[in-house]
């Protein structure tokens, strides 16, 4: 029952370390798509590294193990 739980617990460990190095653009394309699904029709998404970030407000998503930043801006007509 013990080396059951710590099968477990050493792939839960695993998952989130694979999760926590996503690349970039993955991710960037899914967050495109739940904004696309919100009907936002005029809107930015850029890849920046951390020094860049001016508004952390703006930070939608984190990548490449948090050395980079995923920024939102939607763009006003």
């Amino acid at each position: 029952m013990i080396r059951v739980a710590i099968a477990v617990l050493a792939s839960l460990l695993a998952t989130s370390a694979l999760a926590a190095t996503k690349n970039c653009e993955e991710l960037k394309a899914e967050i495109e798509a739940k904004i696309q699904a919100n009907n936002v029709s005029s809107y930015t998404l850029e890849i920046v590294s951390n020094d860049e970030v001016k508004d952390q407000n703006m930070v939608v998503g984190s990548c490449e193990n948090g050395t980079k930043k995923i920024i939102y801006q939607k763009n006003d007509r």
